[in-house]
């Protein structure tokens, strides 16, 4: 019987063919199967290993209707579990032997858009994809199921070990334009209540959407339009229903934030505290189109390579210009009034924590990075890895650097230094599982930060480097791509590798959020599961039902036809649902890591630690 009485779970056993280095499902050769043969007989024996599969994407996916052109979407066969090796071999009965450490939650990149807002660039879409969404008008309503998701799934935990889960980490972009409006929005997606998602003119849109201009969605007009030569449908009243209020329940566990470049910088490219943008904010004029190609992409060259310019490049670009009703809402918070926010006891939710990771004072100092604990013997080290500077891209800088260092050396009984000869000192071992927007190879913005111009910023590669000098680093969980892709940050040796962990958003289809659980195999290896999961909202509404599930429904639907799409973010079998094996730095002896009294150990330099 397995080591999880605990939770009240009987293992099934496993097969012993689990074996081989990065085989699919974990299940050996198919032989002459075909492939719907391989993928049944995938999907039955990632059941075996479960707990359930219910409500996760182990059970089924939004799959497509037709064939070609605008589609609908229905439920299509779940994604099998692959077993990742590359870092240690799977035992054939660590099933029966497991013990769960942790079980977490991961939303990124929710983006919650105010579609109204006069400071946005949807003009640019044909040039830069992202500047437009035919779905961002529905963001809250899709945020909140999956909110209901992740409820529903609370009963019975962790997919693979029935642990119930310890709490939900959301890793930056969780606003679009760093709009006060849209951190309310958040904050209450995430805490419950009621949601009114409409700026400016409360009783008439006042966007792109019914701007009559064709390179946008126009779905309550007749005219035809870009997206309505695709197939996007005439929808009437869809503006007005995605404008209605509706309530959200909040969470059913803790949640933590982490900052983002969106929750930063204009639109997450210009950097902040541009006076003329600053007021446009809460001004009364919206550009819908731009005057010429010619200064459309004159404008993007500034924007990706000379931010400081765009501001005064905005006048000549604007073509057709909208009358809007102004809203103080709107304006854009700073990175200590974001955490601020996170800090006033009214936004604690039902689980809390206050601040949601933000310990008290960070918003007098605006650092944003901090530590907390997962579980017993698992801590979160969340960083800032955005740049005030501007540009999407990202850098830690040098004090943050060597935080994470000191973090890391409090908790490590035995690392390595940059020299590569082993340290050892006395202390109580914690497991590591370190939390950013940014990946790994989206830090190459080493620009010096305005507040602080003579701070050396680190980059991407930099952090690697130091993470595999500590063996209980475990994974590093971040978004940004808009991608599911994880990798092994294979270091000198296997014990000082990791596992780098990248999710899809929550706005560009596939939509997911991804549950972790970390596990002791007892047998000098450690698991992280991961799986994906979408939101509660049926694959296909009525396009009359104006519910908050059925436009969230439509949320999916919109994000999968967008004409920018791309198929390539859903990730292959690897990036999907997946079992991590690594060694377990402790031996696997037993050896649980006490996380108190690394905690003692740390505090001079980390006040967030719980």
């Amino acid at each position: 019987m397995a080591k999880n009485e605990r939770y009240g779970i009987s293992r099934r056993g496993f097969l012993t063919s689990a074996g081989a280095a990065g085989a699919l499902w974990g299940v050996g050769a198919v032989g002459t199967a075909t492939p719907a043969q391989a993928l049944d007989r995938g999907l039955k024996r990632t059941a075996e290993r479960t707990t359930s599969t219910a409500g996760t994407t182990l059970e089924q996916v939004a799959t497509r209707v037709s064939a070609t052109g605008y589609t609908r979407l229905t439920a299509g066969p779940g994604w099998p579990l692959m077993v990742r090796t590359e870092l240690a071999g799977a035992g054939g009965e660590r099933d029966d032997n497991r013990t769960a450490l942790a079980s977490f939650v991961q939303f990124t990149d929710v983006h919650v858009v105010d579609s109204e807002s006069p400071v946005r660039f949807e003009y640019l879409h044909p040039i830069i994809s992202s500047a437009y969404r035919p779905q961002e008008i529905l963001s809250t309503q899709g945020t909140a199921s999956l909110v209901r998701r992740i409820n529903s799934l609370v009963p019975t935990g962790g997919p693979y070990t029935g642990r119930p889960f310890d709490c939900m980490v959301t890793t930056g972009d969780n606003t679009d334009n760093h709009e006060h409006v849209e951190l309310d929005w958040m904050l209450t997606s995430f805490n419950g209540g009621s949601i009114t998602p409409t700026t400016g003119d409360l009783t008439h849109y006042e966007g792109v959407q019914n701007s009559g201009v064709a390179t946008f969605w126009n779905p309550e007009s007749g005219m035809q339009d870009m997206y309505k030569d695709h197939g996007f449908p005439q929808l009437p009243g869809l503006l007005s229903a995605a404008m209605r209020q509706f309530t959200t329940p909040g969470l059913d566990l803790p949640w933590f934030s982490v900052f983002g470049n969106h929750d930063d910088s204009v639109q997450g490219t210009l950097p902040s505290g541009i006076p003329s943008f600053d007021e446009a904010y809460t001004g009364n004029l919206k550009i819908e189109g731009p005057s010429s190609q010619a200064a459309a992409h004159k404008l993007v060259d500034a924007m990706q390579n000379r931010p400081h310019e765009a501001a005064a490049l905005v006048p000549e670009v604007a073509g057709l210009v909208r009358t809007v009703t102004p809203d103080a809402n709107r304006r854009p918070f700073t990175p200590k009034e974001y955490i601020k926010a996170h800090l006033d006891p009214a936004n604690k939710g039902r689980h809390g924590p206050v601040g949601h990771g933000f310990p008290a004072g960070s918003d007098i100092t605006g650092i944003a990075y901090y530590t907390f604990e997962i579980a017993p013997g698992v801590v979160g080290i969340t960083m800032d890895s955005t740049n005030r500077a501007g540009f999407t891209e990202g850098s830690l800088g040098h004090a943050q650097f060597r935080w994470i260092e000191s973090t890391l050396a409090a908790g490590s009984s035995r690392y390595f230094d940059t020299a590569g000869h082993e340290t050892r000192h006395t202390t109580e071992d914690t497991f590591f599982v370190l939390f950013s927007h940014h990946t790994s190879t989206s830090m190459g913005n080493l620009l010096p930060d305005p507040a602080n111009i003579f701070e050396p910023r680190h980059g991407g590669p930099e952090l690697v480097n130091l993470l595999q000098r500590f063996p209980n680093v475990l994974a590093w969980v971040n978004g940004h791509t808009h991608v599911n892709d994880i990798n092994p940050r294979m270091g000198p040796t296997p014990e000082r590798s990791f596992w780098e962990i990248n999710t899809a958003s929550h706005i560009d289809f596939p939509q997911h959020a991804r549950l972790l659980e970390v596990v002791d195999n007892q047998d000098s290896t450690l698991s992280i599961f991961t799986t994906l999961v979408e939101a509660e909202s049926p694959y296909q509404a009525n396009y009359s039902d104006s519910t908050a599930q059925g436009l969230a429904s439509l949320y999916r639907e919109f994000a999968f036809n967008d004409i920018h799409y791309k198929a390539t973010r859903t990730g292959a079998a690897k990036d999907q649902n997946t079992e991590l094996l690594m060694p377990n730095p402790l031996g696997g002896l037993n050896r649980a890591p006490r996380v108190r009294a690394a905690a003692a150990a740390s505090r001079s330099f980390s006040e967030g630690w719980w």
